[in-house]
């Protein structure tokens, strides 16, 4: 898997502090951006996050671009309708050679009975794939016998509130673990751009009660 932060909003706390000021400024919005300096846009920023007042976080946005990760996964993502996707498709890109990648959960990989029926199968089904496309069978009608596990890439873009809900839900222990495995990543990218942001962005349990009730995992968060 990797995970890269490729873009963001240029100075995003900054842009968030300015936004939050002018809506109790009468200064002109260039004014007002000289005015801040690095105490008060961390002061500011603190006190936005404190108080819950997330709609000036919609004023910056980060783009990450992930690979190595399986269908299953994305699959997951793009439920998140106010971010933007772009992902490889499999009707317009062919696998080309056989032995296509694909993603094997650790549960599996440790049962060595398993892990073999699991290879075995996803080696098949490589093969039925490209028997397909040697008998002219559009990729878009041979991408149907696909496994899940095949992996995939993918351009992520949201803004900095909708980041913190995506982190809140699938940093969750209780998330499934590949997406858990991406979110926690894009947590560390994003804290070195704008650390008072995202100084408690994860799941509930990093700042208060876990909601789960009796479905919670009893176990601390863990933020690597």
């Amino acid at each position: 898997m990797k995970v890269k932060l490729i873009n963001y909003t240029k100075d995003p706390e900054k842009i968030v502090a300015q936004s939050a000021r002018l809506c109790y400024s009468a200064m002109d919005i260039e004014d007002l951006s000289k005015t801040l300096t690095p105490a008060s846009i961390k002061k500011l920023v603190e006190k936005i996050i404190k108080l819950g007042h997330y709609s000036v976080l919609e004023h910056v946005s980060f783009t990450f671009a992930i690979e190595g990760i399986s269908r299953v996964t994305t699959h997951q993502m793009v439920r998140h309708r106010l971010a933007s996707f772009s992902q490889q498709s499999q009707r317009y890109v062919k696998i080309k050679k056989e032995g296509f990648p694909y993603i094997t959960p650790d549960s599996i990989e440790k049962n060595k009975k398993m892990a073999k029926i699991y290879k075995e199968t996803v080696e098949e089904l490589d093969k039925i794939y490209h028997k397909f496309l040697k008998y002219n069978i559009p990729s878009e009608d041979a991408r149907y016998i696909l496994p899940q596990a095949v992996e995939t890439k993918i351009i992520f873009t949201a803004n900095a509130r909708e980041l913190l809900h995506i982190f809140k839900l699938r940093c969750c222990n209780r998330a499934q673990w590949e997406i858990r495995q991406v979110a926690k990543t894009m947590l560390n990218e994003v804290k070195i751009i704008a650390p008072n942001i995202f100084k408690y962005a994860g799941p509930p349990c990093v700042t208060g009660k876990c909601p789960e009730g009796e479905l919670s995992c009893g176990k601390p968060w863990s933020k690597v």
